[in-house]
């Protein structure tokens, strides 16, 4: 199958190169719109259910490029970086081995760049985010520390792929599970840290200030809350107007949900907690645009209770009250893992069933509504850790990258 993949991105590669000489050629036209066009076709269009081998609705496969391909054994994380200079667009993948780069701006002829080597050993957890044009990475590798690297570097690649170093390697902490950026104010929060094998927080969130991205700063951590899994934080703007412009963490802590305000991060406070019926493991979640709704994965549930694919909603009109609004079920008994909201569609990573995008539009009627979806892993949608780890929706191209353990980057895009 990946013999196959690899082929077909170099005939695709092929194409947009020849297509280039041709607008180049004195004695040719500038390229018109219907010959721009083929770098936006799909490599395999979605087309009676399926994109090549991939079962989808709605949603055409424009290329992907598999883990070996970029010097590794599997995928994990990813982010997005869009430079603002140049329009380019980069899907940034974590695998067991490093972080890799890939121009995505032809998405039917992404182009991998280079790496940049784990700072310790290999693992399979490895987490990165963006701010101000630069890739801030931690991993569960022992001692690993925070590696940063400034992303306009990737302009200047004549050669790829390269071998990158980071521009910083912050070392107050050992390993972590996730980092997340709140890029209105400039912070890093660390979760599920520890420092030479010892917690140093509980696994509660650590306070970086990265407003200079090469020179981060330690400013506290919580000691409230327990271990923090993964996390979002707000500069927040939502109908709680007790707390507007306040710095809010919404923590997903194992067995419960944590709001805190950490505006003051020599004083970080606990606002409120809820957990839910059935909990198992509160792995993620994320705000909806307006702010009052907060949807979470369980990621265990689906294994070790029996239902299917469950996301569970929570009305935050209250800061200090949340309450439980519902659950969502979805088809199959796939184990949910991250989600991520842009406008009103729900994009949810769900292992073995891969992406599912949801209409959230009428949430607050406690419905939500499958629209599309791409499942980069054919073989079933069984309660299984395999196939898709994460999907990032926020390119303005519509491109959209999903992470799969087994087979490395996708780039998707809506059907035309």
């Amino acid at each position: 199958m990946e013999p196959l993949l690899s082929f077909s991105r170099l005939i695709s590669i092929c194409l947009t190169v020849s297509l280039l000489i041709n607008c180049t050629d004195n004695n040719t036209e500038p390229l018109n719109n219907d010959v721009q066009d083929n770098t936006n076709e799909a490599l395999f269009p979605c087309e009676n259910g399926l994109a090549d081998i991939y079962p989808c609705n709605g949603y055409d496969l424009m290329a992907y490029i598999t883990p070996s391909e970029m010097n590794a054994d599997e995928a994990n994380d990813s982010w997005g970086w869009t430079d603002l200079t140049t329009g380019k667009e980069y899907a940034l993948i974590g695998t067991t081995s490093n972080t890799s780069f890939v121009d995505i701006t032809i998405p039917n002829a992404p182009i991998y760049l280079g790496r940049l080597e784990t700072a310790t050993v290999n693992s399979p957890w490895r987490d990165v985010k963006v701010y101000n044009n630069h890739a801030f990475i931690v991993s569960e590798a022992p001692s690993h520390g925070m590696q940063v690297f400034d992303l306009t570097r990737l302009r200047d690649v004549t050669n790829p792929p390269e071998a990158f170093t980071a521009d910083t390697h912050f070392t107050e902490f050992g390993s972590a599970h996730n980092i997340v950026i709140n890029e209105t104010s400039g912070y890093a929060y660390i979760v599920g840290t520890t420092s030479k094998g010892e917690s140093i927080s509980g696994g509660a969130p650590i306070f970086i200030n990265i407003q200079n991205p090469t020179a981060p700063v330690m400013e506290g951590f919580m000691t409230q809350g327990g271990y923090s899994h993964d996390a979002q934080v707000v500069t927040y703007n939502g109908p709680d107007t007790d707390y507007t412009d306040r710095e809010i963490l919404i923590g997903s802590n194992e067995n419960e949900v944590v709001i805190a305000d950490v505006t003051d991060k020599t004083n970080p406070t606990i606002i409120s907690t809820i957990s839910y019926s059935n909990v198992d493991y509160t792995h993620q979640g994320w705000f909806t645009r307006d702010m009052r709704y907060f949807i979470v994965g369980d990621e265990e549930d689906e294994k070790n209770i029996g239902n299917n694919t469950r996301t569970i909603i929570f009305d935050f009109k209250d800061l200090d009250n949340p309450l439980y609004h519902f659950d969502y079920f979805g088809e199959s008994v796939a184990i949910d893992h991250n989600g991520y909201i842009k406008d009103n569609i729900y994009y949810l990573a769900s292992y073995t069933a891969g992406v599912r995008m949801l209409d959230i539009s009428d949430i607050g009627s406690a419905t939500m509504t499958e629209v599309g979806y791409f499942d980069t892993y054919p073989k079933d949608n069984a309660t299984a850790f395999n196939g898709t780890w994460n999907v990032y929706p926020y390119f303005t191209s519509g491109n959209i990258i999903i992470s799969d353990i087994e087979k490395g980057l996708f780039i998707i895009r809506k059907s035309n």
